[in-house]
């Protein structure tokens, strides 16, 4: 495996807070990432990686994957990737797209591993989630544990929801600041999420998130209140036919100690009665 200090140097460049940049540097934590796609079976045949850097990861990934896209949207860094790993990219085992993420056509891929850009990182992996591909993504550690949190704790929110929406999500390892050059300001975490259909069903995922979305805006307010009060959010013309049609129960709760199939149940309610938009 290549040396993450010597890509670095061989870049010629340094990790620039500013832009959201800092490489990971930890042979053991680059070791490992490729690991928690293997202990549970994943099918390899097409990594997508979002964030190359300096290809420390890509190197990794390219010793267990048949096919490797990267994109990176630095162009001096996509050129020293097309520089470094010039061979693999003639063997047609590496393809890299220069570009932004949350822009560029993504291929057909079977499982992505990435360190991605915290400043980004939500809406790349709600683009990635839809895919129901399994992911093994590098986080804040706030952010994922936002994101694995169950009802009625204190982490728990619309991020919650949202992403078990969509797979079963785990955090699998935390990373110290140290494992980056240059360190970050807060720790990382890595999240592994493996696709699978909810226990629940849901007619309009759109509306279904914005929902969500819409609920938890009012968190410290009871169910009944935020229906109310959020009509403009959740795209609602009839918002008080939602609260006629509702289980008191329901109403009586506040977002945080709602469970995802809750939300799902009401958000059909919703969809009944309250005419969205």
């Amino acid at each position: 495996m290549r040396d993450p200090d010597g890509l670095i140097a061989r870049a010629g460049v340094r990790g620039d807070p500013d832009r959201d940049q800092h490489f990971l540097v930890d042979d053991r934590v680059l070791d490992r990432l490729p690991t928690y796609l293997e202990e549970i079976d994943a099918d390899t045949s097409h990594l997508l990686e979002i964030g190359g850097g300096t290809g420390a990861l890509t190197d990794r990934l390219l010793a267990v994957g048949d096919e490797v896209t990267v994109v990176e949207r630095d162009r001096e860094l996509a050129e020293f990737l097309r520089e470094e790993f010039a061979d693999e990219i003639d063997a047609g085992d590496l393809t890299v797209v220069e570009g932004d993420a949350l822009q560029v056509d993504l291929p057909e891929f079977t499982a992505s591993v990435s360190n991605l850009p915290y400043g980004v990182s939500s809406e790349i992996a709600f683009r990635l989630f839809p895919e129901k591909r399994p992911l093994v993504l590098m986080f804040q550690q706030e952010f994922a544990e936002r994101m694995v949190a169950d009802a009625g704790t204190s982490e728990y929110g619309r991020l919650s929801v949202s992403s078990q929406h969509f797979a079963d999500v785990e955090l699998v390892e935390s990373i110290s600041k140290e494992a980056f050059s240059p360190p970050p300001a807060v720790q990382s975490a890595v999240v592994r999420a493996v696709p699978r259909e909810p226990d629940y069903e849901v007619d309009d995922e759109d509306f279904f998130l914005r929902f969500v979305k819409a609920l938890f805006t009012q968190r410290r307010k009871t169910i009944r209140n935020a229906i109310r009060n959020t009509a403009h959010i959740s795209g609602l013309a009839e918002p008080e036919a939602v609260v006629d049609a509702a289980e008191e129960d329901v109403l009586r709760k506040r977002a945080g100690a709602m469970a995802p199939a809750e939300f799902a149940a009401l958000a059909q309610i919703a969809m009944d009665v309250g005419e969205p938009e």
